[in-house]
């Protein structure tokens, strides 16, 4: 016992959301949850997402899951949660200016409106503290349109092609643009990438960071923390290879 609380002092294993510990965009699966349980006796334990802490918390089964992970980095750790309590924010808005923000904003929106997709939606443009959230089919979208989508962004490059005109009409930003999920695209100040938790989890003395995700690939919204040197990263396809890759490493029965 003694040497499983000194490996949760010195080992942290941050994990992606969506794709990773989720399915996509859907809830949490009971044999992750306690796996996730299990692995939290050992080592502590991380959750690190794009996505806002409303939607990250529902994927995991509501507010009570706060408590169920050591910490909950949401919107790439711009704003953060260690034990249940709030230790971080950042906001793009006040970070960027109104009137830059509002340009960006203004060209999205015509470039959306000149798009032609098999089918439109709501919510095409979401504000967040740390980032915005950019869906061309709109995040109101049904799963099965979400995956109907998925299908066609991988044949026709939409999302791909957006954030080429994005960095082409925008070059004195400085933003980052990153593909996660299945429908959208993040856009943040260089930097405010997922390795921004890493600073938090440094400060609290971990020595060894190991992150798991599933788009770790160049443009994915897991590749920059899994290329930091200060991570020891793999690669995953689904939570059940999550939980086969973590078991392998850490022998958790």
């Amino acid at each position: 016992m003694e040497q499983a609380q000194d490996l949760r002092k010195t080992t942290i294993c941050l994990f992606d959301v969506d794709g990773t510990v989720t399915p996509p965009r859907q809830i949490i699966k009971k044999n992750m949850e306690e796996f996730m349980d299990r692995l939290k006796q050992k080592v502590t334990v991380g959750l690190v997402g794009g996505s806002d802490l409303a939607k990250i918390l529902e994927q995991l089964g509501g507010q009570n899951a706060l408590k169920n992970f050591d910490y909950v980095f949401s919107e790439n750790g711009l704003v953060s949660h260690k034990n249940g309590e709030l230790i971080f924010q950042e906001n793009i808005c006040r970070f960027i200016g109104e009137e830059k923000l509002q340009k960006f904003i203004n060209f999205c929106l015509k470039y959306l409106s000149e798009l032609w997709l098999p089918f439109k939606r709501g919510t095409f443009i979401e504000t967040r503290s740390g980032l915005i959230n950019i869906a061309p089919p709109g995040r109101s979208c049904s799963q099965a349109e979400r995956d109907q989508f998925e299908k066609f962004d991988k044949e026709h490059k939409i999302r791909e092609n957006f954030i080429q005109k994005l960095k082409e009409n925008f070059p004195d930003y400085n933003l980052v643009y990153s593909i996660g999920g299945q429908i959208s695209f993040d856009v943040f100040p260089a930097g405010w990438d997922k390795r921004f938790c890493l600073t938090q989890v440094q400060a609290d003395g971990f020595e060894k960071i190991y992150f798991f995700g599933d788009k770790t690939f160049k443009g994915g919204n897991d590749y920059e923390i899994a290329n930091d040197p200060r991570t020891v990263s793999f690669t995953v396809t689904s939570p059940e290879n999550t939980i086969q890759i973590v078991s392998e490493l850490l022998t958790i029965a």
